[in-house]
């Protein structure tokens, strides 16, 4: 069985351009709310070339972004949250990893569309996690396993650097930190199982700068008049996507 399940030849340019008005949304979203990207991009992506490409050009672009703001991240994080988080992150993410290259991509295709409406519940019900030592691990561990699954382990981590106390810029810092660790842990269990190939990194080349322009549009955006709508509108993209996308994957498998 194929690991990668399309090359960029078998892409028709409607396809392509599908691909790349999800990339946009999502750059958008990165941009407006700080999270939900990966979501969107994995959601669609994982339709149109399939779970196991879109978690690797996910993660590909995500890691280019997130080096941007490495500086930032490491001036205003609290090193003792973000190490413990990071360091259970990357012992998880193989074993996620592992699993998303076993499973059948059509059971994958909606097991991350179901997950990710699960995060989103969780985020709409307000849900907070103690920031204890236990709880700063063992969230790790679920969010590194998570990301190496279905490339979408922000939620959990998200939601534990904001139950934390302390100034805005401290849990910004923390958001940055945990979404860093998450983006860096899952790269050596992709490449090691080979997803990084030739093909997964000229489309994440190519759509790249679409993810920048989009996370300036969304940054934009936050800035003139998103700051009162923004939680509810990105809960509402991202709920309305996972809907659709769960729709179209439970068709493709009983089809």
């Amino acid at each position: 069985m194929e690991l990668i399940e399309v090359t960029l030849s078998t892409i028709p340019g409607m396809v392509f351009a599908l691909c790349a008005v999800a990339v946009l949304i999502a750059g958008f979203m990165r941009g407006f709310v700080g999270f939900g990207a990966a979501m969107i991009l994995i959601m669609t992506l994982s339709l149109i070339l399939g779970p196991r490409a879109a978690v690797a050009i996910s993660s590909l672009s995500g890691v280019v972004l997130v080096i941007q703001l490495l500086p930032d991240t490491i001036r205003t994080s609290e090193k003792p949250f973000v190490v413990p988080f990071g360091l259970a992150s990357f012992i998880a993410a193989p074993f996620g990893t592992l699993v998303l290259v076993s499973l059948d991509p059509a059971i994958m295709k909606m097991a991350i569309s179901i997950f990710v409406l699960f995060m989103v519940l969780m985020m709409w019900r307000g849900w907070r996690i103690g920031g204890g030592r236990i709880a700063i691990i063992g969230t790790g561990l679920a969010a590194g396993f998570a990301q190496g699954t279905a490339g979408v382990g922000g939620p959990p981590a998200v939601a534990l650097a904001l139950a934390r106390s302390g100034t805005t810029v401290q849990q910004r810092g923390n958001v940055l930190g945990t979404v860093a660790a998450l983006a860096f842990c899952s790269i050596p269990p992709l490449w090691y199982h080979g997803l990084f190939t030739a093909d997964v990194v000229i489309f994440s080349a190519l759509v790249l700068p679409l993810y920048v322009f989009g996370t300036w549009l969304g940054q934009r955006f936050f800035s003139q008049k998103g700051q009162h709508i923004y939680r509810m509108a990105a809960l509402w993209v991202l709920a309305i996507t996972g809907a659709a996308t769960l729709v179209v994957a439970v068709s493709d498998f009983t089809s």
